[in-house]
C-alpha cells in the first residue's frame, strides 16, 4: 500500500520543463538578433586607441536569410556609402569611386570593432555547432559555440542567455588561436514591436586593443517589411 501511495504521489507531480537544446536556443538567438525581414535606424559609436570617438548614423534592411542592405547618413566622411549583402557575397559601396568592391566578413565593420558579418549576417544555427556548458552567470544558459567551416567570423563563442526571457547578455568571441578577441554585453532589452524584444544597445570590446570599443544602439525597428529582391543588387546601389 504505501508503494502505491507512493507512486501515486509521484505521477501527481507535475513535470520539470526540459532544459532548451543547443538548436533551440540559437534558433531564438537568430530571431532576436536577426530576425527574417526588418528596417532599423541605428547608431553605432567608435571608440579609437586615442580616445577620439566616431558616430555613424545608419539605416539596415534586411529580406529572408541572406539579403541585407546598410546606408550611412553619416558622419559626412562615410555619407552616401551603402553595403551589401547577397548570399555569400559582401560588398561596400563608395559614391567617390562610383563603385563596388568586395569586402571579408571578418573585417572590421567601418574600421569599428564589430566585423562584418557581426552586422551583416546572424545565422548562429548554421554556422556554428555548440554544447551547454555550467555558465558562471547566475540564471543563464552558457552556450560554447564551435566554427563549422573556416570562413566564419569567429572559430568559437561563449554566449550567455538569459533563462527568464532567452535574451542575450553577454558573448566572447576566439580567434583560431583560442584566444578572446571580442567580447560583448547585450543591454537596454526592449519591446520594439508587439511581442518582438531585443537589447536595444551592444557595446563590442576589443580584447586585443583594450582603449577600443564600439556601441551599436537601435532607435526603432520595423518588422515584416517585404522590399523587393532587386533592392539588394549591385546595380541599386546609390539608389
Amino acid at each position: 500500500m504505501r508503494l502505491l501511495a507512493l507512486l501515486t504521489m509521484c505521477l501527481a507531480l507535475p513535470a520539470l520543463a526540459a532544459d532548451p537544446t543547443v538548436e533551440e536556443l540559437l534558433k531564438k538567438y537568430d530571431a532576436i538578433m536577426g530576425p527574417e525581414s526588418f528596417e532599423t535606424e541605428t547608431t553605432m559609436s567608435a571608440t579609437r586607441e586615442d580616445g577620439s570617438v566616431r558616430t555613424y548614423e545608419m539605416k539596415f534592411l534586411k529580406k529572408d536569410a541572406d539579403k541585407f542592405r546598410v546606408w550611412f547618413g553619416a558622419p559626412a566622411s562615410v555619407k552616401g556609402q551603402e553595403m551589401l549583402r547577397n548570399g555569400e557575397s559582401l560588398w561596400v559601396y563608395l559614391p567617390n569611386l562610383k563603385r563596388a568592391t568586395r569586402i571579408a566578413s571578418r573585417d572590421n565593420f567601418q574600421g569599428g570593432d564589430f566585423n562584418n558579418a557581426d552586422v551583416l549576417r546572424v545565422n548562429y544555427a548554421a554556422d556554428y555547432t555548440g554544447t551547454l556548458v555550467a555558465s558562471d552567470l547566475p540564471e543563464t544558459w552558457l552556450l560554447q559555440l564551435k566554427a563549422k567551416n573556416p570562413d566564419t567570423s569567429y572559430d568559437a563563442i561563449k554566449l550567455y542567455i538569459r533563462k527568464s526571457d532567452l535574451q542575450p547578455v553577454r558573448g566572447q568571441y576566439f580567434g583560431t588561436s583560442g584566444q578572446m578577441i571580442r567580447s560583448a554585453e547585450f543591454s537596454d532589452h526592449k519591446e520594439f514591436e508587439k511581442g518582438y524584444t531585443r537589447p536595444a544597445r551592444v557595446v563590442m570590446k576589443n580584447e586585443l586593443v583594450k582603449a577600443r570599443k564600439s556601441e551599436m544602439v537601435m532607435k526603432s525597428v520595423k518588422l515584416n517589411v517585404s522590399p523587393p529582391a532587386q533592392r539588394f543588387t549591385l546595380r541599386r546601389c546609390s539608389r
